[in-house]
């Protein structure tokens, strides 16, 4: 298995780790893939995975997972995405869905429950900034966070 960590010991201009995922799915549910680009100063990681039946918004959340995971120690991040689902979840919905005891204002279960509460687990060691970004709009760390995330679809 590939070293997911990445090296803090060079000082960053701005002392912030830039975090660029995307999730990918063929078939939604079908075989998935995720993807992420972390940066921290002129240092760059890539990190991906993948599940055989998933969907995509699982796919987008185990992007910012995998990579808030991965890393060492407290830092501060900005995790650039281009799903709502994800910014507003983390930052606006999951307030309310912890309050209902995990139900929506319909009183339905909330979706992948499991990975926002890990997410947001993982996210809590940290100073995390959630930022929105157009998708296939020439973004070139989206691009590439959306390339790794192809990538890692397992074949069938």
């Amino acid at each position: 298995m590939a070293d997911n960590t990445l090296d803090f010991s060079e000082k960053d201009d701005d002392g912030v780790l830039d975090i660029f995922t995307d999730g990918a799915c063929s078939g939604n549910p079908g075989p998935g893939g995720w993807g992420a680009l972390l940066r921290w100063g002129r240092t760059e990681k890539e990190m991906n995975g993948g599940e055989p039946e998933t969907t995509n918004n699982r796919m987008e959340l185990m992007a910012a997972i995998m990579s808030l995971e991965s890393l060492t120690r407290p830092v501060k991040v900005r995790v650039h995405t281009d799903s709502q689902y994800v910014r507003n979840g983390i930052t606006k919905w999951i307030t309310n869905w912890k309050r209902n005891g995990w139900k929506t204002a319909a009183k339905k279960p909330v979706k992948n429950a499991d990975l926002w509460q890990r997410l947001e687990d993982a996210a809590n060691k940290h100073s995390v900034e959630w930022h929105w970004v157009r998708g296939h709009d020439g973004h070139v760390e989206n691009e590439r966070a959306d390339e790794l995330a192809r990538d890692g679809v397992p074949r069938r």
